[in-house]
């Protein structure tokens, strides 16, 4: 009798779990959602998420505030979401560094993918490098003589040694033969877009819809961009590929994660919330005017999308290591 007594009470108190997560799945979110951007204020990835998570909140009976967590090339605000309760109430954005930077360069030892509940892609951006309005070359050929006659002079700023557009800019490299002075601004954009006004730096790798405001305004335009066609929103740029350039063809994205071991029906909210933001007309009106590419891959895709990007890039740094164009 009471072996009986004692199953039932087990049995009561399995049931209740069982019901006390239904229901936290179902009502979620009670409460305002954390959105860390792993940057700092006013670069490219904060623009975007700042505009997206307006418009997905509107789906829910709360809000979603940004938080701008830098450090790291994105690893120290994606740590906090890491380390965060499984409870969804904190979402990150993944870049190339957090995929292929920071655990090639180890850069944070607590720091594991595994750790991530990838969600969504929501954009792509192709490399691109950017001059002044007024720099003396029109057009790439010109720019590439000039690199070509004055090898290691002409100076182009990256966000930091090792990071996606430092690669991008080795890239080409490779494939061009060009030599350039590498100028780092790890403060990201902020800093790039000060160092190219002044005239600390002939040219930027940066994207297209990074630069947007300066070139919408005059002070800046894109010179080519790494992509397989021309943007939407700035036509005029060319790309390399259809200068004749093979292996050029490259760029960044943005994917949304949570903790790991999140609940399924919390992680489907979220992702019926995203997408629902990502395909609004608002959205891809906005994305379309920067330069930015709206690009959907929900929970089922987007994480082996991430590890084959890595695995590429990894395969990619380790030739340039071979042929002694980046030190191990």
């Amino acid at each position: 009798m009471k072996l009986k007594n004692l199953v039932s009470i087990v049995l009561v108190i399995v049931f209740l779990g069982v019901f006390s997560i239904a229901v936290f799945a179902t009502d979620f979110p009670t409460k305002d959602i954390r959105a860390i951007v792993p940057w700092a204020s006013g670069g490219g990835c904060d623009a975007i998420v700042r505009v997206f998570s307006k418009i997905a909140e509107r789906s829910l009976p709360t809000s979603i505030y940004v938080e701008n967590i830098e450090g790291g090339l994105s690893s120290v605000g994606l740590y906090e979401v890491m380390k965060a309760e499984p409870d969804g109430y904190n979402f990150s954005v993944l870049s190339y560094d957090s995929i292929v930077t920071v655990p090639r360069l180890k850069l944070l030892p607590a720091y594991s993918l595994d750790k991530l509940k990838m969600i969504s892609l929501i954009t792509k951006e192709a490399g691109a490098m950017v001059v002044r309005a007024d720099a003396p070359w029109k057009d790439w050929e010109e720019f590439a003589a000039a690199a070509k006659e004055n090898p290691g002079k002409i100076s182009v700023g990256v966000d930091g040694i090792g990071n996606a557009q430092h690669l991008r800019l080795l890239k080409i490299k490779e494939v061009t033969g060009l030599e350039f002075k590498v100028l780092p601004y790890p403060g990201g954009s902020g800093e790039k877009k000060e160092a190219l006004l002044s005239g600390e730096a002939d040219a930027i790798m940066t994207s297209l819809g990074d630069f947007a405001p300066l070139i919408d305004a005059g002070e800046a335009r894109g010179l080519i961009e790494m992509a397989d066609q021309r943007n939407p929103q700035f036509t005029e740029v060319p790309n390399f590929q259809e200068l004749g350039y093979e292996g050029l063809v490259m760029g960044s994205f943005i994917i949304l994660a949570t903790t790991a071991g999140t609940p399924d029906d919390v992680v489907e909210i979220l992702e019926k919330t995203f997408y629902d933001a990502h395909h609004s007309d608002e959205f891809r009106d906005w994305a379309k005017k920067t330069g930015v590419v709206a690009t959907w891959l929900g929970t089922d895709e987007v994480a082996d999308y991430a590890m084959q990007v890595q695995k590429d890039e990894f395969d990619m740094i380790q030739k340039l290591i071979d042929k002694g164009i980046i030190d191990e």
